[in-house]
């Protein structure tokens, strides 16, 4: 690689990981109504792919797709249904992109999903959120 190049990846690579796209998963789900945890990787699954699908044009979703072996998830837990729609509520009032999944045809929301955004731009909305965790 000569400079030129060098520099344009560092530059790339800079670009890229300042880049996060948040999962946050409702913990009751697990909890206290015994969803399989297949079950909810598969709610997470389904609301990326499409966030994916309804931002595929939107400038930051380019970027973090350029480099898909260095996306940046974050994959969080929220305690419960209202938790969940309230946030998506103040995301919706903050003009942070994501999608709210709602499961269908029980109409059950479970999760959400923003479009990649840089970090410093929207991580004070999940300060208070706990990184997911799987706890028999």
């Amino acid at each position: 690689m000569n400079k030129s190049s060098t520099k344009k990846y560092r530059k790339k690579k800079i670009e890229m990981s300042n880049l996060v796209q948040y999962v946050i998963v409702r913990k009751d789900l697990l909890t206290s109504l015994s969803w399989p945890v297949g079950a909810i990787i598969a709610q997470a699954c389904h609301a990326t792919v499409a966030v994916t699908h309804m931002f595929y044009n939107d400038e930051n979703m380019i970027k973090y797709l350029e480099d898909i072996d260095n996306m940046c998830k974050v994959v969080l837990s929220i305690s419960s249904e209202q938790k969940l729609v309230s946030l998506s509520s103040q995301l919706v009032a903050s003009n942070v992109d994501h999608k709210l999944w709602v499961e269908q045809p029980e109409d059950i929301p479970t999760c959400l999903v923003t479009k990649p955004y840089p970090k410093d731009d929207v991580q004070h909305h999940f300060k208070k959120l706990k990184l997911f965790k799987y706890e028999p």
